[in-house]
């Protein structure tokens, strides 16, 4: 613990010491700015021709929770034959499943607890008909990310979608489920007006190992935003993937609120 306590008996004198470190370190950096302006060589973020430091453009700007709560479904929100509602517990249980191997993560979740880069902000809706107890539900999530984060899980997912196209497992809270199978699906209409997008149908064999269910994720990409939509259903139908009309839905409100 003698390590931990260290100049905790002379805190003034301990403050002292550091902040006559800070003042040699600001005038040396000082006198090395100074430097540079005179002969001209300025550092990576350069200078304008008034002598003002000029940065390196930064990625697209991540949206606040605000932001996306506006550009998301509201919750009763009607589409077509589905309503949109809000999660109850705040999202759905799958957020917390992870895969083994690990780099088949984005298919399973793109949760800020199980992946990384984490998002700045995110809206989670889920969309189905409500008197069907066994019908399809969609998951349609909105995430926002800083530097560059929306550009890396996109390539995280691709990288993913062709190394795991011949199965690994998902690990649950209390089970394991086996996809068998990671196909590429077919991009919704809308895809050519965004800046990427990926979707998927997976072949899954239940957790008792003897029924193949199907599930579908699609997610695009707009500037520092993903739309995630992840479509499933309790039996072994196979719907063919995410409903259109509820991306296309989702996309249009987006597009509409961010302007």
């Amino acid at each position: 613990m003698g390590t931990a306590m260290y100049g905790a008996g002379n805190p003034r004198g301990r403050w002292h010491r550091v902040a006559a470190v800070g003042i040699a370190a600001a005038m040396a950096l000082g006198a090395s700015a100074c430097g540079s302006d005179d002969d001209g060589k300025g550092g990576s973020a350069g200078a304008d021709k008034d002598g003002r430091a000029t940065a390196k453009p930064a990625g697209p700007r991540a949206l606040d929770e605000a932001r996306l709560k506006a550009a998301s479904f509201t919750d009763g929100e009607s589409v077509g034959t589905y309503t949109a509602s809000e999660y109850a517990l705040g999202g759905p249980l799958g957020d917390a499943y992870s895969a083994d191997p690990a780099g088949c993560q984005p298919l399973v979740s793109l949760a800020a607890e199980v992946s990384d880069p984490d998002p700045t902000a995110q809206v989670q809706r889920k969309a189905d008909v409500p008197d069907e107890m066994l019908g399809v539900t969609v998951d349609v999530t909105l995430r926002s990310y800083g530097d560059g984060g929306a550009a890396t899980v996109m390539k995280a997912l691709d990288k993913a979608g062709r190394d795991c196209a011949g199965g690994f497992t998902e690990q649950r809270a209390v089970a394991r489920a086996k996809y068998l199978k990671v196909e590429p699906a077919r991009t919704p209409a809308f895809a050519s007006e965004a800046d990427e997008s990926k979707a998927y149908r997976f072949t899954i064999l239940d957790v008792k190992g003897k029924e193949k269910l199907y599930e579908y994720l699609t997610v695009v990409r707009s500037g520092s935003t993903t739309l995630a939509f992840r479509a499933e259903i309790s039996s072994t139908e196979d719907i063919g993937g995410v409903p259109p009309e509820i991306m296309a839905a989702q996309w249009s409100k987006f597009r509409a609120a961010k302007g």
